[in-house]
């Protein structure tokens, strides 16, 4: 019923009457898929129709950006946008619902397949301009974690992070240079795993886009087969048909996978120690282990 659905939700009610065909919106129903402090979703439904609600600040304020940006002028695979309503704190978005269960839900070995392919499909979208994220943007964000927050109460940099900067430039710093060199900037979602993956029962679609850019590395398959192992897939399986399907040397690939991964972690540092401590407090618990997981990493770099 209207009652319980956020008030902010009339700046965007044209969209979501014509989308769902309700004569008005105290007859659509609703159910919050996701609530944390930057960003919050919903699911409108009137009979069989549905769309997706999404209200977002912070980090997840620049969905609508990606969309004008990659999304619509590539015809990435990602669920339409319907309306984009800009507010003085937020942005809301009214997108296609295109599934109701994800590859988190539903963890199957064809469903990680499945993303492979999409993600193939994706890193072959010919796209102009340089890369962003680099070597100087991958150092500073090892700069940044590495002096720590003091409003990040109860952590502070261990021994684990001394040397991180040490570290990125001697070691990271000519590897990412090299992969520059070596590949072409390609579209990267940033957020590639199971809870963004989405399917109707026919397809899949990747969801949540605020995080894109282009690159040359490969962060996407890094999270991907990461959570894939962690629920005891076989990573090689998922490689080997992604390179089968890019048409790509594997060698090159798990070099790609690899400084991808490096970022990855240095981003999601980065999130946890500017942003997640403050919405998401039980990140707090993250950074040790992103940190264990980001020295395994610069220790597979030549």
């Amino acid at each position: 019923m209207y009652g319980v659905l956020p008030v902010w939700i009339e700046a965007v009610e044209p969209a979501v009457l014509k989308a769902t065909r309700a004569p008005v919106l105290g007859d659509v129903s609703g159910d919050r898929l996701r609530y944390w402090g930057s960003s919050e979703v919903w699911r409108l439904s009137y009979g069989l129709r549905s769309v997706i609600v999404k209200r977002g600040s912070d980090a997840q304020s620049t969905e609508g950006t990606a969309y004008e940006r990659y999304v619509r002028p590539l015809r990435l695979p990602a669920p339409e946008l319907i309306e984009l309503v800009r507010l003085d704190d937020a942005v809301l978005l009214v997108m296609e619902d295109v599934g109701r269960v994800t590859l988190e839900q539903e963890p199957s070995l064809d469903g990680f397949l499945a993303a492979v392919e999409l993600l193939a499909e994706i890193r072959s979208v010919k796209v102009s301009g340089d890369s962003e994220f680099d070597a100087d943007r991958l150092v500073a964000l090892a700069a940044e974690i590495s002096a720590g927050r003091p409003e990040v109460a109860g952590w502070a940099p261990r021994a684990s992070s001394a040397d991180l900067v040490e570290r990125a430039e001697m070691r990271l710093r000519p590897a990412v240079d090299e992969l520059h060199r070596l590949v072409r900037p390609a579209v990267v979602h940033g957020d590639y795993v199971g809870k963004n993956l989405v399917t109707d029962g026919k397809r899949w679609t990747p969801v949540d886009w605020p995080l894109t850019y282009l690159a040359p590395q490969l962060p996407d398959l890094y999270t991907l087969t990461r959570e894939a192992v962690a629920l005891g897939h076989d990573r090689d399986l998922l490689v080997g048909r992604y390179c089968e399907v890019a048409e790509a040397d594997r060698g090159l690939v798990e070099r790609q996978v690899l400084i991808g991964g490096c970022g990855f972690t240095l981003r999601a540092l980065a999130w946890v120690i500017e942003e997640g401590v403050h919405t998401v407090p039980s990140s707090k618990d993250w950074i040790d282990p992103l940190l264990e997981e980001l020295a395994g990493l610069l220790d597979q770099l030549p």
